[in-house]
């Protein structure tokens, strides 16, 4: 699934991504360090995958988008 990053915190190493359809939905330190990354700035379109569905939505990776 793709997703725009809207919020990183570094020193957590968490933030939110926006869905497509606008959905802000958050990510903890341990799914940005499953992706690899380092850093993550606003606006960047990122790939991610998820658990659950709803209210219950629950990223478990996020990494960068690439073509």
């Amino acid at each position: 699934m793709q997703a725009t990053a809207y919020t990183y915190d570094a020193g957590t190493r968490s933030g939110q991504v926006l869905l497509d359809d606008g959905t802000p939905v958050s990510f903890d330190a341990a799914a940005f360090d499953a992706g690899g990354l380092r850093l993550l700035r606003p606006g960047q379109r990122v790939r991610i995958e998820v658990e659950g569905s709803g209210d219950s939505l629950r990223i478990t990776l996020v990494t960068l988008q690439t073509l």
